[in-house]
């Protein structure tokens, strides 16, 4: 009785795949690009230079002081808001996916590490982590700029060698 029920609700989850690929991209990405709004035009707006964060440590390991005291906060910020955007709309996934893990773990390591993430608010970054990690592994999802980008690729090559032949 429980196997085919689960059987059955497994027949809709795969049906449903684009669709809850495409509500989970919207959503994380839409929370991501809040946060990059809020650093970037919010009430505490990051300025590019000067004042926030010029130096990047790691407790006693690592410390880089960033050229012209760019301001890290600031370039997080650009990072994830413009970056959430093209996750959202599924442009080029796989690279800003990647850029943005990157990024999450530098904002880990240089904020979070010290104590416990759910005292500071690392547990949000490592979630980001994981879930931007997923999009680089898996891609946008057929419901994408990149599929459909991929697909006019896929339709040129297809007129070329129709061509040669």
């Amino acid at each position: 009785m429980i196997g085919r029920l689960n059987s059955a609700f497994g027949n809709i989850g795969n049906k449903s795949k684009n669709t809850t690929w495409l509500l989970f991209r919207f959503l994380s990405c839409g929370l991501l690009i809040s946060h990059g709004y809020f650093e970037l035009f919010g009430d505490n707006a990051q300025a590019v230079t000067g004042r926030g964060m010029t130096s990047i440590s790691v407790g006693d390991l690592f410390n880089y002081q960033l050229p012209m005291d760019i301001n890290a906060l600031f370039v997080m910020a650009v990072i994830e808001f413009g970056g959430g955007i093209l996750v959202l709309i599924g442009l080029w996934t796989h690279l800003v996916s990647l850029l943005i893990v990157l990024v999450m773990i530098l904002t880990y390591l240089t904020l979070h590490l010290a104590w416990s993430p759910t005292f500071n608010g690392g547990e949000l970054t490592a979630l980001n982590t994981v879930i931007f990690l997923i999009f680089f592994s898996f891609g946008p999802g057929t419901l994408s700029l990149d599929s459909v980008l991929a697909e006019r690729r896929q339709e040129k090559r297809r007129d070329k060698m129709a061509e040669k032949f």
